[in-house]
């Protein structure tokens, strides 16, 4: 137990986590969600700028799984490829819910986005923990992800889909500051989680940010962007990164991601 401090601690938060979310009251998809600040026609397209700007999660999406599912993928290449091919079935899922959106067209953008969670999951499971998990945990958290958004379709309750979405990213936090890294440059984990909590908060202030540009982009808009920026930064960290020597430490690039992370807080 002591040996394995770490990937015990990493269980609890996740049990931890998910009684956290399960024993408030259900959560209703709030119908206020759909109303979007940016509701521009052009070319006969609704919405536009909320349909196209989901061109880059296609854009990055196709690299990032033709990369993977190439010779040149490492780790778990599968695992990352599920996240960029969620990636690039999201950007139909979003054109097609922002097209017309409510809560019917709403489950195809958020199904393909639980393909992504999960498997940014069990890659980060997999590559800190042990290379066997992937083939243990990828399909059955594919069905948790998939069961999250059937059950809110059927009992109108998010809750667990808050937890599909919010556990990957706390596992980033935590073994990026707690686990010794097998591959160089985890650096760039911490940017596209940094750039993905960037694009939460654009979505809340959609609304004000299309105010402060003067009515020329969106906060939802922006958060499309900046998400896809998130993934492009996973995707050069695979395309750049090295194994790390056995018995030698991870460089100093990742080191310094632990220090920074252990003295704030992780």
């Amino acid at each position: 137990m002591i040996r394995y401090w770490r990937e015990c601690a990493l269980c609890v938060i996740s049990l931890a986590l998910l009684a956290a979310v399960m024993v408030v009251e259900p959560i209703s998809q709030d119908l206020a969600y759909h109303q979007f600040a940016d509701r521009r026609a052009v070319l006969g397209v609704p919405n536009f700028f909320n349909v196209a700007s989901n061109i880059a999660f296609l854009l990055v999406g196709i690299a990032g799984a033709a990369f993977c599912l190439g010779r040149h993928g490492s780790g778990a290449s599968a695992s990352w490829a599920v996240l960029f091919l969620g990636a690039a079935f999201v950007s139909i899922g979003s054109a097609y819910y922002h097209w017309a959106p409510d809560n019917a067209t709403l489950v195809w953008d958020r199904l393909p986005m639980t393909v992504g969670f999960m498997g940014l999951f069990v890659a980060l499971l997999s590559e800190h923990i042990a290379e066997k998990l992937e083939s243990v945990m990828l399909i059955p958290a594919l069905i948790v992800g998939a069961a999250s958004i059937g059950w809110w379709h059927y009992a109108d309750d998010l809750r667990p889909y808050v937890w599909v979405q919010s556990m990957p990213l706390v596992t980033l936090s935590f073994v990026v500051a707690l686990f010794p890294g097998r591959y160089t440059r985890r650096r760039f984990l911490v940017y596209g989680l940094a750039c993905y909590l960037l694009a939460k908060v654009a979505e809340f202030f959609d609304h004000e940010v299309f105010a402060l540009t003067a009515d020329t982009l969106s906060g939802h808009s922006l958060k499309h962007l900046l998400a896809a920026l998130g993934l492009l930064f996973v995707y050069l960290m695979l395309r750049r990164r090295e194994p790390v020597p056995a018995g030698r430490p991870s460089p100093p690039d990742d080191n310094a991601v632990v220090r920074l992370s252990s003295k704030y807080g992780g």
